[in-house]
């Protein structure tokens, strides 16, 4: 059986990984075993059924499994099995035009479904519904050590002297793009300038020591001890903390809206609709709220999230939260501006700070 694509997947799971710890191999391959099997491999009832492919970025991974779990107790989602690939959104999203099969794809940008719809893969109009083609919201968090021994508050004290940052690389990871216009944005959210949000991200790449290809990735090496701050998603800090993981993470003041999306493919079995359809609804939102996800529709009982600063209130709203459409332009003019090979901001600001890989 082949790995490929889900080498990202259950690093945290499944064996607990400690701060300057080396991950073994076999440990890695037993947690992927254990979360989603191998690509190829089918997981879920037994024979008979419908076999579905899903293939999507890491970070929903356990939220995907909770909520193909409680899909399996209903008619039609009873003998569904599942075979599934996991790794960087722009990297799956590639994948998929190349070849990989997909029925149900959950990425964490719209531009890597966009890529789909382009390739003639996914109807235009996968995100007419009411919630416009994103089946979870996140916000961008910050997590620090236990204790937070470098006193990290906000945004500003990333950018100090000796403050040593992870954040996946905005060239194949879907969340680092989030992190990075996050950083951005909340300097413009602060009433200041372009030129001045421009300059606090290259202070910010300055001082980043690790850029691994995905979110999965980055929570990986900060928990060995690499980096005195890891920018997140919220949802990938609550089921760190969940898996057994120790460290502090915080909400700042003025933060970034994540919204994943998840789409069906034109020449998909029609089963594949009805699971989206079952992410959407409360019950399977209520699946994704409890790995840490914020719900996107209403009427979701949440309950108590382990793993959260207040499992019993996981979700506060923050002070100041800007989104893609609203505060930056929407994702076209967002990728031209910041993402564009080349003469975008990132790569940019990446290349003068010598910070590419």
């Amino acid at each position: 059986m082949s790995t490929d694509n889900t080498d990202r997947v259950g690093i945290i799971r499944g064996r607990r990984v400690r701060r300057g710890a080396v991950v073994l191999l076999a440990g890695v391959v037993a947690g992927l075993l254990a979360l989603t099997g191998c690509v190829g491999g089918a997981v879920g009832s037994g024979p008979g059924g419908t076999t579905l492919h899903l293939v999507g970025f890491a970070v929903p991974a356990e939220a995907n499994k909770a909520a193909q779990e409680a899909w399996a107790k209903t008619p039609e989602g009873a003998g569904v099995t599942w075979e599934q690939s996991y790794g960087a959104s722009g990297d799956q999203s590639r994948a998929v035009v190349n070849g990989l099969k997909a029925d149900y794809v959950n990425f964490s940008l719209e531009g890597d479904v966009t890529r789909l719809v382009d390739a003639g893969l996914v109807d235009p109009s996968w995100k007419d519904g009411p919630t416009k083609g994103i089946v979870s919201d996140s916000v961008v968090v910050l997590a620090v050590a236990p204790g937070n021994p470098k006193k990290i508050t906000g945004w500003a004290d990333l950018i100090k002297p000796g403050v040593r940052i992870v954040t996946p690389n905005p060239a194949s990871s879907g969340s680092a793009r989030w992190n990075v216009l996050a950083a951005y944005q909340q300097v413009i959210s602060a009433g200041g300038t372009e030129a001045e949000a421009e300059d606090y991200l290259r202070k910010f790449f300055g001082n980043v020591v690790a850029l691994p290809g995905s979110g999965r990735d980055a929570t990986t090496a900060f928990l060995q001890g690499t980096a005195d701050v890891l920018i997140s998603y919220e949802n990938e800090a609550i089921l760190a903390r969940q898996s057994g993981e120790t460290f502090d993470y915080l909400v700042p003041d003025d933060t970034l809206k994540i919204e994943n999306p998840g789409a069906v493919l034109k020449d998909a079995d029609p089963k594949a609709r009805a699971y989206l359809d079952f992410v959407l609804s409360p019950e399977g939102q209520q699946a994704f709220a409890g790995k840490g996800f914020r719900p996107v529709v209403e009427g979701v009982a949440v309950g108590e999230v382990a793993g959260a600063n207040d499992p019993a209130n996981p979700f506060p709203p923050p002070l100041r939260l800007f989104t893609i459409n609203d505060d930056l332009g929407g994702w076209k003019s967002v990728n031209e501006k910041f993402f564009a090979d080349q003469t975008g901001l990132v790569p940019r600001i990446q290349a003068e700070t010598d910070r590419q890989k």
